[in-house]
């Protein structure tokens, strides 16, 4: 199970791009039946995951993270497995061909979580309620009073649901072990200073607040209790984070679902960094007459690193990190209606917020969308804040997300990034691409959008002598990609291997020219991650490749705003799977 879902993603029929049959097969007819019925035993099974993207029928229930719930689990998967292997894919629908592979993988994958990785075991902070009860206070999905009835009644499980957790967790690691201190204690404001917000705006009477009050006292004891626990734990053996080279290789082949593996992603990003590598050192040399009276250093990669640090002067303060952003976003909006590479839906809010505490520690920025059943709720960008930073870190991070980088993560993250795609998505009756939706598919086209944007001049300031984007943006545009591009060379390097923190920071500061604090984050998220670091990667050369196919498929023909439209037109599905469709 996954234990929380960021980023819940949909599929939509978009006219003639879709090969739907006008009367459904007898197979598809069953298979919607089955799809139907999985659907709603999950939700009995998972029911906070069925909270967080708005199927509300459970949200009274808190599960325990126990053997028996473990047992539960497993027999869901055989029973399942059993019933889709009834039926031919074959006989299927394009829609559910993928709709099964994506339901077989998630049990398989489920199987073998529970019976080989086995994190419960040695992933303390995977035990943490804080996010499904703030989300039942933030999300108006119903009347107030009302959630916070079942607020309460699921608050009830609180204590002995860290009761199994500790009876559970069995020589941790120590990376683990302190972001479930840390997060967790992040969590103690939701049933305190949250809750007692929504109390007074609410219009129970006093006996029945008096009653949630006292409940939550006693969750917040609860997650003190397990807090000082594992402060106090006697962990003289504690596991090593790194995954393991079999273990890794699994985990990628169900996280991914992708064409490649582990092995030939990994070498396809040491052949990008190099690629990368040429084309920045290409761009800074160009660049350098613009910004300095001395010759460029013969050093290619001095060279690099000096005009780098020439532009990453230019950030904003502090104080206007979230506004920056804010203000950013109908500029990518007015861009990309004048070259038309995509229609954006207008009715769809998003609000940028700074980032919840619960949420904190693992990335800097992240979308939260409502799911499926929530379709009107809103979608949040969540910003990382820097209060209580002192000046040399703020200085380092701002620094790394400098006024041009800056605009490239916000492709990424809204538009045309995750936020577009989200809205595509949320249109879409396959409740199954919404909830078992690809992560590669997902973070693949955010960074697919970043080099697209720019291939179609975003960036180039008005009555330039051309459209193209500056060479400024260019040379940001190849850093943040060597971004993407050494994440999957560190997690597997990390996990597979035993690269250390020092050859890590090397990697991340000398190689892919970031940041200090920036390569301090992302070894801590490789630290308590293993693959997700990889979708992004690639989603992104899987995409590409699929791109170029279809434009020698297409010849003349090809418009691009056709392929953007089909392909997320599929839904979250692996890109392995839209590939097949779009080819045929």
């Amino acid at each position: 199970m996954r234990q929380r879902i960021l980023l819940l993603v949909a599929f939509i029929f978009m006219g003639s791009n879709v090969r739907v049959s006008a009367r459904p097969n007898e197979a598809d007819t069953h298979f919607d039946v089955f799809k139907g019925s999985f659907i709603e035993s999950l939700w009995e099974l998972y029911p906070t995951w069925a909270s967080s993207i708005g199927y509300h029928k459970f949200d009274a229930l808190l599960p325990l993270p126990d053997a028996a719930q473990r047992n539960k689990e497993l027999a869901f998967c055989k029973s399942n497995l059993a019933a889709l292997r009834k039926f031919k894919v074959s006989d299927l629908s394009d829609a559910n061909q993928t709709d099964y592979h994506l339901i077989e993988n998630q049990l398989l994958s489920t199987e073998w979580g529970i019976k080989e990785l086995r994190s419960y075991e040695w992933d303390p902070s995977s035990y943490n309620v804080s996010g499904t009860f703030a989300e039942m206070l933030a999300n108006d999905y119903a009347p107030l009073d009302q959630r916070i009835r079942n607020f309460y009644a699921r608050m009830a499980a609180i204590p002995d649901y860290y009761k199994a957790a500790r009876k559970n967790i069995q020589n941790p690691t120590l990376e683990h072990t302190e972001l479930a201190i840390s997060q967790n204690i992040g969590g103690l404001s939701v049933f305190e200073s949250d809750l007692e917000d929504a109390l007074k705006k609410s219009g129970l009477d006093d006996v029945e607040k008096s009653r949630i009050r006292a409940r939550g006292a006693e969750a917040v004891a609860a997650i003190k209790e397990y807090v000082e626990w594992l402060k106090n734990l006697d962990n003289k053996h504690p596991r090593s984070f790194r995954l393991g080279k079999e273990l890794y290789a699994k985990k990628f082949m169900f996280d991914m679902q992708s064409t490649y593996t582990a092995d030939e992603i990994y070498r396809k990003a040491l052949d990008r960094k190099k690629y990368l590598h040429e084309k920045m050192y290409a761009t800074s040399l160009l660049l350098w007459s613009k910004y300095h009276r001395t010759s460029a250093p013969t050093d290619s990669t001095e060279l690099i690193r000096q005009m780098i640090e020439t532009l990453s002067a230019d950030h904003v303060k502090p104080a206007e990190f979230q506004s920056a952003i804010e203000k950013q976003i109908p500029v990518l909006v007015d861009f990309i209606k004048k070259k038309d590479l995509i229609y954006i839906d207008p009715s769809k809010p998003l609000v940028v917020r700074r980032e919840p505490a619960y949420m904190a520690g693992v990335a800097g920025a992240s979308i939260s969308s409502p799911g499926p059943y929530d379709k009107e709720g809103n979608t949040y960008y969540n910003v990382g804040s820097l209060d209580g930073w002192d000046s040399a870190q703020a200085e380092s991070y701002l620094r790394e997300y400098n006024k041009y980088i800056l605009q490239i993560l916000n492709i990424h993250e809204a538009i045309p990034g995750h936020y577009t795609q989200l809205v595509y998505a949320n249109q879409s009756p396959s409740l199954v691409k919404s909830v078992l939706g690809n992560n590669a598919m997902i973070e693949g086209w955010a960074v697919y959008t970043e080099l697209m944007m720019l291939e179609n001049g975003y960036g180039a300031r008005p009555h330039a002598p051309t459209a193209d984007a500056p060479a400024e943006m260019w040379l940001m545009y190849y850093k943040w990609n060597l971004r993407s591009t050494c994440n999957t060379i560190l997690d597997y390097s990390v996990h597979t291997g035993n690269m250390t923190k020092e050859e890590a920071l090397k990697l991340l500061t000398q190689e892919a020219f970031q940041q200090q604090a920036e390569a301090e984050g992302k070894w801590k998220r490789v630290s308590v991650t293993q693959v997700q670091l990889c979708c992004y990667f690639t989603g992104f050369t899987e995409i590409c490749d699929l791109r170029e196919e279809m434009k020698k498929k297409a010849g003349s023909n090809f418009k691009l705003k056709q392929f953007h439209e089909q392909f997320l037109s599929y839904g979250s599905a692996p890109v392995k799977y839209i590939r097949q469709m779009m080819l045929r």
